[in-house]
């Protein structure tokens, strides 16, 4: 054994599968991974700074360690992903305990990055943000029964308050054999649930197959027996075609639920941040999708505080999330990037304006959320086991309208010990906030 590592993996969930592959990595490399920063020798951070939170968190991570490490109680601290590939110049200037670096593209580095450290000759890896880097073994650390499948890296679209593309390069889609072999593999491990991610998932395979491939992709992946979930994330609006929305209506193990992030309903703010669709489309695709999958749980991000943004604007998007009644909703206030074109453009929006106005939606939308929760009362829902609270005898679960980490649960009250993604009929008696209560239907479980 070389040593212990601890690592810590911040920002998104695709940043999480380079996390479990560079764990699976140091692994086979003959390092000890580590929950405990205390017991480490070493420590990893897999950065984000797709926003200021994001960079602050970032940031304030390596602080921390960098004073255990300023103590000498770490002999090595690398920072990987997104922050390392952004400002590489700017960390080993402002940040000296870091002793190496690893971007976005270069994490099969890693277990190198960190022996050059350890003989006191560290060396950065900052390859080309748009060199292909798939098919790496992981080690899962979702508890087994679920795991993200990346099926893209990067972006093409020019989204004005976006810097995704200055950091994780152009938009390059994952083989679609090297995708069901990983998928397979997960399958055969456990899991039950997958999900699949990438900056956007609906243009996959437009690269390599000439071609939208994500329903062929999704039929696929149907055939792969041990599955009995798969969810769609990022999927762009004006990416989304009837032969998709006919793959997720007729195979059975594709979950009714489509993160659908449209950022803003107002045409006028829509065009500042480049997006492609506007308002009466968005309110057109919703519409089909609601016909021909009616129980569709949809979910939807949006960006307030965006610079230009006035208080019709405002009252227009709340109109537009009454009338919709997006089943699941998250709102971020705008952060101006450097070196995006949103940052320079005149209006900018006061921070305070910004948190009101979040507010103010996410205040509406724990109404529309409340009423829909009233109206599952009486329905049975096939849920996914999560875990257990033992003192309370509660079983912790997932619907298929709940995604892990950002939407809610429903809880059981039960003696019985089931298996983490064992599925279960739960017959909804109550709803609390954003989470649901309920009792099983029947003892047969899947």
């Amino acid at each position: 054994m070389k040593g212990r590592v601890f690592f810590r993996s911040l920002g998104c969930d695709k940043n999480l599968v380079d996390s479990e592959m560079m764990l699976r990595l140091l692994s086979e490399a003959g390092w000890e991974l580590t929950d405990d920063v205390n017991e480490a020798d070493a420590a990893v951070v897999n950065s984000c700074c797709f926003i200021m939170d994001a960079k602050e968190e970032s940031i304030n991570t390596l602080i921390e360690l960098g004073a255990l490490k300023s103590e000498g109680q770490l002999k090595a601290l690398i920072v990987t992903g997104c922050l390392a590939q952004r400002y590489a110049e700017e960390i080993h200037e402002e940040l000296p305990e870091v002793d190496a670096l690893v971007g976005t593209s270069a994490f099969d580095r890693i277990a190198k990055v960190l022996d050059s450290v350890m003989e006191k000759q560290p060396q950065d890896a900052l390859e080309d943000i748009s060199r292909p880097l798939y098919g790496l073994k992981r080690i899962l650390s979702t508890g087994g029964h679920y795991a993200y499948l990346k099926i893209a890296e990067g972006c093409d679209r020019k989204c004005t308050y976006c810097a995704i593309p200055a950091f994780r390069g152009h938009y390059r889609s994952v083989p679609m054999d090297v995708l069901i072999r990983e998928a397979e593999e997960l399958a055969a491990g456990g899991v039950r649930e997958l999900i699949l991610v990438a900056q956007e998932t609906t243009r996959y395979g437009i690269d390599l197959y000439g071609k939208k491939s994500l329903s062929e992709l999704l039929h696929r992946l149907c055939g792969i027996e041990e599955l009995r979930w798969i969810r769609l994330l990022y999927s762009y609006p004006e990416e989304i075609d009837d032969e998709l929305i006919e793959c997720i209506a007729s195979e059975e193990k594709i979950c009714h639920y489509l993160d659908l992030p449209i950022q803003h309903s107002e045409d006028r703010i829509l065009s500042a941040m480049g997006r492609r669709t506007r308002r009466q489309e968005l309110k057109e695709l919703i519409a089909r999708l609601r016909e021909r999958i009616p129980d569709i749980c949809l979910r939807t991000s949006l960006i307030v505080g965006f610079p230009g943004e006035n208080e019709e604007d405002i009252a227009g998007l709340e109109a537009f999330v009454k009338e919709i009644c997006f089943d699941r909703l998250g709102v971020f206030c705008y952060s101006p990037e450097e070196g995006t074109p949103a940052a320079e453009l005149p209006g900018q929006i006061d921070e305070d304006i910004k948190q009101q106005r979040q507010e103010q939606l996410m205040t509406l939308q724990q109404s529309i959320v409340f009423e829909k929760g009233e109206a599952l009362i009486g329905d049975t829902l096939r849920c996914m086991v999560e875990g257990r609270i033992p003192e309370e005898e509660l079983l912790v679960l997932r619907s298929y309208r709940d995604a892990p980490e950002v939407d809610g649960y429903v809880f059981v009250k039960s003696s019985r010990e089931y298996m983490s993604g064992t599925l279960l009929d739960i017959r909804i008696t109550a709803c609390r906030e954003y989470d649901l209560i309920g009792e099983i239907a029947h003892e047969s479980a899947e």
